[in-house]
């Protein structure tokens, strides 16, 4: 078999190439595809996917290959399946990854790739990078019938604004059960109980790691920080607001805690 057969990730900055059939990815053996010429050598093995390889090619513009279409990182999220979706996430990560670590953050020495897992070298100082991973977590509050959502800064924009959990990174030396508390109470000035792990996402934006819980109110009066939050209000079950996408951790807490809700 070719060693440029199997699922094709062409991606350009935060962009990827989808098609409108199938698994909506290029597949199949390179030189079977309607490609224009390409500087193939540069061609990775990132992953596999139904027992086939990953194959990335970074492009440092977004040509028209002949097929498909250009989009980016979250629009891909409506279009490719959950697995697809944060394969693509890694690739891109991985793009990331290579373009920022070009020197060595100890000594300023151009820094090399390691053939023998993703990793930069520096030959000058022996300093090696991997890629960076950014724990966060996200925290579905609830209180009876009612669910706190909030709508973030980033969201308040939008014509139809949308509200979701809360969220937060993790600081150095703090527990993910920590920060599930204090980015609460920053963020929202309330106390929580009955805290529980429910599961975790990939998120390449640009490169996290989200941690989702399930939470409980405790205590306290809603105070939102405007510095984070354009508004935070309790919703009962059967009147929500706009939510987040489908395929996002945040959409599955909220449908999970729906479903447990109607029991």
């Amino acid at each position: 078999m070719s060693k440029q057969f199997g699922w094709w990730f062409f991606t350009c900055g935060e962009q990827i190439l989808v098609i409108a059939q199938g698994e909506r990815l290029p597949y199949g053996d390179i030189d079977d595809l309607p490609l224009p010429a390409l500087e193939f050598s540069r061609v990775e093995q990132f992953a596999s996917y139904k027992g086939e390889p990953c194959l990335r090619l970074e492009l440092e513009h977004p040509q028209d290959l002949g097929m498909g279409e250009w989009v980016d990182l979250r629009s891909s999220m409506s279009l490719l399946n959950s697995q697809l979706f944060n394969l693509v996430g890694k690739a891109q990560q991985f793009a990331l990854f290579l373009k920022t670590h070009q020197f060595c953050g100890c000594c300023g020495h151009a820094m090399t790739r390691v053939d023998w897992e993703l990793a930069m070298l520096c030959s000058a100082c022996g300093f090696r990078a991997y890629p960076r991973v950014s724990p966060c977590i996200i925290v579905l509050i609830s209180h009876g019938s009612q669910l706190l959502l909030a709508n973030h800064r980033r969201h308040q924009k939008q014509a139809q604004p949308m509200y979701t959990a809360i969220a937060g990174f993790v600081e150095a030396g703090e527990t993910l059960e920590q920060t599930v508390h204090r980015e609460t109470h920053e963020e929202t000035g309330l106390k929580l109980k009955n805290l529980r792990y429910w599961k975790s996402q990939p998120w390449a934006f640009p490169h996290s790691l989200m941690a989702a819980y399930f939470a409980e109110y405790a205590d306290g009066e809603l105070k939102i920080d405007r510095r984070e939050l354009a508004d935070a209000q309790w919703f009962e079950a059967n009147d929500l607001p706009h939510l987040p996408p489908l395929g996002t951790v945040a959409r599955d807490m909220i449908e999970h805690w729906l479903a447990q809700t109607s029991l």
